[in-house]
């Protein structure tokens, strides 16, 4: 990607698509036809399995108001006991603070290029998968990555973040 493509994308996008750039990953973000706000959606518009969908959950640590952010697999459910066990007691972030803090809105965070570095996990269940997507600071916006990408990209430890499945 040069420098024009970028400027025809959210600038948000902009951002995450440079931080890729940058750290010589190799896929671009892309735009969907429609809004994936949701792992659903987002699975629904790439074809592939709702697991497969990287998504970027954040909360607000109550010691000191930092931004941590837990990138779980689509088809799981954080388990806030586990993280507060690892990053210290934390509670629901609103629009407002993930919009402050990462510089994204809700449906469109993405894990790299946050307006403020977070506190960030990896939920050890993506690497079930070979490829994953993320949001890419945007709700229309995606890229593909492997988790071991994920891993690089964000510096975060891998942890065991959701709640058992059935069965």
């Amino acid at each position: 990607m040069c420098g024009s493509e970028l400027t025809s994308l959210p600038e948000g996008v902009q951002r995450v698509a440079r931080a890729l750039q940058d750290a010589g990953h190799p896929h671009a973000p892309v735009m969907l036809d429609d809004a994936a706000r949701t792992a659903q959606q987002a699975a629904d518009a790439l074809g592939i399995h709702v697991g497969q969908i990287a998504k970027s959950i954040i909360f607000r640590r109550k010691s000191d108001d930092a931004a941590v952010l837990v990138v779980t697999s689509g088809d799981r459910r954080v388990d806030e006991k586990k993280v507060d066990a690892i990053v210290g007691k934390t509670g629901r972030a609103d629009a407002e603070f993930v919009k402050t803090k990462t510089g994204f809105s809700i449906g469109g965070v993405s894990p790299v290029a946050h307006a403020q570095p977070p506190v960030t996990l990896i939920d050890r269940e993506l690497f079930r998968f070979e490829e994953i997507w993320a949001a890419a600071g945007h709700p229309y916006g995606v890229f593909k990555l492997r988790p071991q990408d994920l891993e690089r990209l964000t510096g975060a430890p891998v942890a065991d973040v959701v709640q058992p499945t059935a069965g």
